[in-house]
């Protein structure tokens, strides 16, 4: 019997497709970020490694404020990662404090707010 050839013509077996998230070697999702991205209507044009550049950003920049909180944890001998250790942790650190200077971490009372 013969073999039939794909559509393509080839006869070699086609390799598993691979996602964008995958081939950056990320966790977070790609394909999402395009997504909001696009909905977010920021630009007309969106480029086709914006949304691979933005997802590695986040990550990267989640893995930090994580493993400086998982430190304060440690310093506070806690086994959980709490808001409150999220919120030491960015405000504690002078880049990260500058970036999320206004942002409020939800569950979390600062002691100079006069409410």
């Amino acid at each position: 019997r013969r073999r039939r050839r794909s559509s393509s013509g080839s006869s070699r077996p086609r390799r598993q497709a691979r996602s964008r998230t995958a081939r950056a070697e990320l966790t977070f999702s790609v394909s999402q970020v395009e997504r909001r991205l696009r909905e977010g209507r920021y630009a007309q044009r969106l480029s086709w490694s914006a949304s691979v550049f933005l997802a590695a950003t986040l990550e990267c920049l989640t893995a930090k404020v994580l493993e400086l909180a998982g430190n304060e944890a440690r310093h506070s001998a806690r086994r959980r990662i709490t808001p409150e250790l999220l919120d030491m942790a960015v405000h504690n650190n002078a880049l990260l404090s500058g970036l999320f200077g206004t942002t409020t971490i939800s569950q979390v009372a600062h002691p100079d707010d006069n409410q």
